[in-house]
């Protein structure tokens, strides 16, 4: 899955979301995201990221094999 499709589908879930990726492999199937949103206030570590899975549709472990999230909220 390109990294364009993600970013996408995170901003359209989460306005004003800050994503930045990076290709793990090479592949294009293994990424690493910095997702930063201010809907993240208040929330968990675990629901911030359930908001970014949430975003993607059901897409991992299918089209999108690897994400490793790191999520925050802007200062």
């Amino acid at each position: 899955m390109a990294a364009a499709d993600i970013v996408a589908m995170i901003e359209a879930a989460l306005p004003g979301a800050v994503v930045e990726m990076r290709d793990l492999a090479g592949d294009n199937d293994h990424w690493a995201a910095r997702v930063t949103a201010p809907q993240f206030a208040g929330l968990t570590r675990v629901k911030q990221h359930k908001l970014v899975y949430d975003a993607l549709g059901g897409r991992m472990g299918g089209e999108l094999h690897a994400l490793q999230l790191t999520t925050a909220v802007p200062n």
